[in-house]
């Protein structure tokens, strides 16, 4: 007899991938204050995959490591950064943010447009004008990053207590239960 499949609309489909990478998370090896770590690496780091062009996944191995977090742990952080859709939301906002912090000599009050003639005569403008725009939008992504990674820490740990102290809670249940009998 074949089995029937569920089908799921896209929100039941969201909600179980996060419970899914949740449940993982709380599973993965390694200490509340490691698991913790890892996932703030990896959810912060995820804020810094659209302004590299994805070059940040060079150094997501080596930072884990040397900041001693748990790697199965800052890969679902990376996951559930992904499935958020956080960094396309805060894009925008993190532009403004770089700008304001890191302020370029050039007036953007007004438009300017630049064609590929300009730059093969030789006006790199348009050049200058995209790497003020990628640095502003890296400083406002970096400091997401860090404040995004500093909560869900603290969040992160929390939770991975208590779903600890409920499996204990579980097991000594099912202990005593078995004695009783």
């Amino acid at each position: 007899m074949k089995k029937e499949q569920r089908h799921y609309n896209i929100f039941q489909k969201f909600q179980r991938r996060l419970k899914l990478n949740f449940l993982k998370l709380f599973r993965s090896p390694g200490g509340a204050k490691k698991v913790s770590l890892g996932f703030a690496i990896g959810f912060g780091l995820e804020m810094f995959v659209i302004p590299t062009a994805s070059l940040i996944y060079i150094l997501f191995y080596p930072i884990v490591r040397i900041a001693r977090g748990s790697l199965p742990a800052a890969i679902i952080g990376n996951v559930v950064g992904k499935l958020t859709f956080l960094p396309v939301i805060l894009l925008p906002f993190a532009k403004k943010i770089g700008s304001f912090i890191f302020k370029s000599k050039k007036d953007h009050s007004s438009l300017h447009h630049h064609s590929i003639t300009d730059l093969l005569h030789g006006d790199f403008a348009v050049v200058i004008d995209l790497l003020h725009g990628g640095l502003h939008i890296l400083i406002g992504m970096a400091i997401f990053g860090v404040i995004l990674g500093v909560i869900s820490y603290y969040v992160v740990g929390y939770f991975y207590n208590k779903e600890k102290q409920r499996r204990i809670a579980k097991v000594s249940n099912a202990r005593s239960r078995r004695v009783m009998d």
